[in-house]
């Protein structure tokens, strides 16, 4: 069975149900996520498959419902919110064909509907336009023609030429669109020759065209004579979209008549307008009512015969056989649904769940709720587990949030995350439903829990920093004290410079207070003050970032024994785990051992190392020339290696020394570390190739001392089982041979060749490359000291008086802005995405494959899920 650190453990089936009930059987499947269908036909198209009817049958009314949304969105009716109340059940043949005509009808009520107003919005738009243009012609007479304008119109002929005769003066009507009329007016102006003159007026109202759009327009009227010049302005009108109207009356009274009329048919056509469009109110908010669930059943329907393609029909065709994967605690769950469906369908066959035996592996089906589920997605986007193999999962969830927290520890930063991830977390439900299509809300919002924990740890990581803000706090009381008189202290005050910064040092063995002990919890406060601060914080956190990392990278290697243990391989834990974790430990934890006791035994005034007594700390042993030394073999003596290499027995006050030999018989006892972990890497190197090989003689052995030879005959390396049987265990999950069996010795010996490599220069390399824990928190908190000063000191605490008040109102806006987007954002995403380096590099490497595909199982949720990320 699954378990919490391993993928569930599945069942390969096979399933026969009878061609009737199976729609009803298939559909029972989809209520729960438990089974993943094989496809039995993947060489035949699509297009080709035994239901694309139906399946092309419910397209065509899921297409007349998203033609329906349409229609109700663009009338701005609220549609009911989804509500998934985990049923799905699918509705009856016969509502399903009802629904059908349903759809039909409606689409052509309001298609019929949608040509009808747009025919009535143009008949009202020219309406409009024609009582626009019987206001205005009537205004343009009412002011008159220029008496000069009318005599040179009556004193040139068509070509612009005097002439004797005179002729009358016609004009045209017309409409067009305000932006296009000084356009219109210029080109109209050039193509008559200045013969043709033009008057407009604008139109109060806003118009709206038959598409919908609102567009403001103008009424112009034109004088002209004769007959080509008539022609050249109506091809002007033409170009410019504007309309003519070339019945307006003559007369006033004939337009104030005409006028009357139009405006009574303006008000009938309101009249129809309104109750059309309450008519397709009504018809589109009782579709709106439904919309849901209808498109819910065609999806759902369109999924189960999507299922139903994957299967095959048995030699007479009354059957359906399907292949699937089952978890192995879910089989007995899907053998009752299978026989549930039966019934509903009113079958009197039973169907039948063989369990297969197969050669094939199976997916990787780890399961996950709400806080698990994006912790397995940081594991998943590395790769899929292997199947049975460990699962990261678990561990990420302390992991991740811990690692992060070394490179973001500032309690300030850790609490406004804390607080964001709150807000996500207890309003989950009220965010969920209003189903935001944000997709960087949505990344947040998916990460919810991850952020929670996250803000948790580095409120942690910031005590133990102790780094709020760039500032330290006071609780415990400071291990160091002055040292000093005050009256001293005054007398250098009073002789520095005024201006001047007095530095006073501290020595270790006067200012410590060895009675209290140091700092309860955290770093010592009088840090936040030191001049020396960083180099102090640099090497605490260097080392820290060390142990950490051959911390975790050792935890990884364990976990690499339960992997081979889980699959019997007896081989790889004596020749790659074993080997390993000397390496490891000969050299790395070695190290992270000298480092813990350098801390311990290694004060202020003397220190006591194997019952030796030993001076304060400014003569610790060096690590880094201990661990050349170390490779190298030297032989150290007792004693202290001070400035110039020269060894005493005895100390001597000096600046710099550090001590040469920790604990009697150093040197042998590194000696015979460095030899094993020497030793290690061809075992490593050579161990599984040779047993690979001594693996095949003993077969070949065995094989030429048979007398008889058996061949059992199998089709497809897939035994059928009596139903409800259970499938044998494989041979398994690589035997004793760590899954080797079927390779050449060059390929054992490539891929162990690799490994080695691997494993011995990344030991190094990944050790090295923890040390970010230590960068990030450095530069994390550099630039929240250089925000600090920069902003909030020299601008709004710098200031003094009513001005500092108004500017220290300002600036903490400022400092705020700029702590969200710069400190907790950017940093933020910077520490997660080395956190997440950390996990898929040095720690999975270590024991993670990740060479398995995930198990996806047919479900009426995710099917429903994925339709509606598909129609966004």
């Amino acid at each position: 069975m699954g378990s919490l650190t391993r993928s569930e453990e599945m069942r390969f089936c096979q399933l026969i149900v009878e061609k009737d009930a199976a729609f009803n059987i298939v559909a029972e499947i989809g209520k729960q996520p438990y089974v993943q269908f094989k496809d039995l036909n993947p060489n035949v198209n699509n297009f080709q498959r035994t239901f694309v009817k139906d399946i092309r049958r419910y397209d065509e009314m899921e297409r007349k419902l998203r033609f329906l949304e349409n229609q109700i969105v663009r009338d701005e009716i609220i549609v009911p919110g989804k509500v998934d109340n985990g049923d799905y059940a699918i509705l009856p043949t016969s509502e399903l064909n009802t629904l059908e005509g349903t759809l039909a009808e409606l689409e052509k009520d309001v298609k019929s509907m949608n040509d009808s107003d747009a025919q009535l919005k143009a008949n009202f738009m020219d309406l409009k336009e024609w009582d626009a243009v019987l206001d205005k012609t009537d205004e343009f007479f009412q002011g008159g023609v220029d008496d000069q304008a009318q005599e040179e119109l009556e004193n040139l002929d068509e070509e612009g030429a005097i002439r004797v005769d005179k002729l009358p003066v016609n004009y045209l009507v017309g409409i067009v669109r305000r932006e296009r009329l000084n356009g219109f007016e210029r080109v109209l102006w050039r193509a008559c020759h200045h013969t043709a003159y033009i008057r407009s007026s604008d139109i109060a109202e806003e118009l709206e065209e038959p598409s919908g759009e609102k567009v403001h327009k103008s009424v112009f009227i034109i004088f002209l004579k004769g007959d080509r010049m008539r022609s050249i302005v109506e091809k002007v009108c033409d170009g410019f979209k504007a309309k003519l109207f070339k019945n307006c009356p003559k007369t006033f009274k004939e337009r104030q008549s005409a006028r009357n009329d139009v405006r009574a048919r303006i008000q009938d056509l309101q009249t129809v307008l309104g109750q059309t469009r309450e008519h397709r109110f009504r018809v589109l908010q009782a579709a709106a009512n439904n919309h849901h669930q209808w498109l819910k059943q065609v999806r759902m329907i369109k999924t189960v015969f999507h299922m139903l393609n994957l299967f095959t029909f048995d030699g007479i065709g009354r059957f359906f056989v399907g292949e699937c994967w089952i978890p192995l605690k879910h089989v007995e769950d899907v053998r009752r649904a299978i026989e549930t469906g039966a019934e509903r369908s009113g079958s009197s066959v039973k169907p039948v769940l063989n369990i297969l035996e197969t050669s094939v592996t199976p997916p990787t089906y780890n399961e996950t709720n709400k806080f698990t589920a994006v912790f397995q997605g940081i594991v998943d986007s590395y790769g899929i587990a292997t199947y049975r193999e460990l699962n990261p999962a678990p561990y990420t969830i302390i992991t991740f949030p811990f690692l992060f927290s070394c490179m973001f520890g500032d309690l300030g930063h850790g609490v406004i995350m804390l607080m964001a991830g709150l807000w996500f977390v207890l309003r989950e439900k009220n965010l969920q439903s209003r189903n935001i299509k944000d997709e960087i809300f949505n990344m947040f919002f998916g990460g919810r829990y991850i952020i929670l924990l996250m803000g948790i740890f580095s409120i942690h990581a910031g005590i133990v920093y102790n780094d709020m803000f760039a500032k330290s706090f006071n609780i415990f009381g400071s291990g160091w004290k002055n040292p000093y008189p005050m009256e001293n202290i005054t007398n250098w005050i009073n002789h520095t410079e005024h201006g001047k910064e007095m530095l006073i040092e501290f020595a270790p063995e006067d200012a410590y207070d060895h009675a209290g002990g140091p700092y309860s919890f955290g770093v010592d406060p009088i840090w936040n003050i030191a001049e020396n601060k960083l180099n102090f914080l640099n090497s605490m956190k260097m080392k820290l970032s060390v142990i950490l990392g051959i911390t975790q990278m050792t935890f990884g290697v364990i976990l690499s024994f339960f992997n081979h243990t889980f699959n019997k391989s007896k081989i790889d834990i004596f020749t790659v785990f074993i080997p390993q974790m000397l390496f490891m430990g000969c050299i790395f934890m070695y190290l992270c051992l000298q480092i813990i006791l350098k801390w311990l035994f290694f004060w202020t005034k003397e220190a006591t190392v194997f019952g030796q007594i030993y001076p304060g700390s400014h003569c610790a042993p060096s690590l880094l020339i201990g661990l050349i030394n170390m490779f190298m073999m030297k032989d150290r003596e007792a004693g202290f290696v001070q400035e110039g290499g020269k060894v005493n027995g005895e100390y001597k006050e000096v600046e710099a020394c550090y001590l040469s030999q920790w604990y009697p018989g150093q040197s042998i006892i590194e000696m015979i570390l460095v030899i094993i972990a020497v030793i290690c890497i061809p075992i490593m190197l050579f161990g599984k190739p040779i047993h690979h090989v001594m693996q095949q003689k003993k077969k070949q052995k065995e094989l030429h001392g048979n007398v008889t030879v058996r061949a059992n005959v199998v089709s497809d390396s897939s035994e059928i089982v009596i139903n409800g049987g259970s499938k044998k265990e494989e041979a398994a999950h690589g035997g004793d041979h760590g899954g080797h069996e079927d390779e050449s010795f060059g390929d054992v010996m490539v891929h162990q060749a690799i490994h080695t490599i691997e494993y011995v220069l990344g030991c190094v390399s990944h050790t090295a490359s923890y040390l970010r824990l230590w960068a990030l928190s450095l530069a994390h908190a550099q630039l929240s000291e250089v925000l600090w000063h920069m902003v909030f000191v020299t601008g709004g605490l710098g200031i003094e008086g009513t001005k500092g008040f108004i500017a220290v109102y300002v600036v903490f806006f400022i400092f705020f802005v700029l702590t969200i987007s710069i400190l907790v954002l950017m940093e933020g995403l910077s520490a997660f995405l080395h956190t997440l380096r950390l996990h898929w590099v040095e720690f999975q490497s270590k024991f993670y494959l990740g060479l398995g595909y995930p198990f996806v199982p047919y479900s009426f949720r995710t099917a429903l899920q994925e339709a509606e990320l598909a129609a966004q």
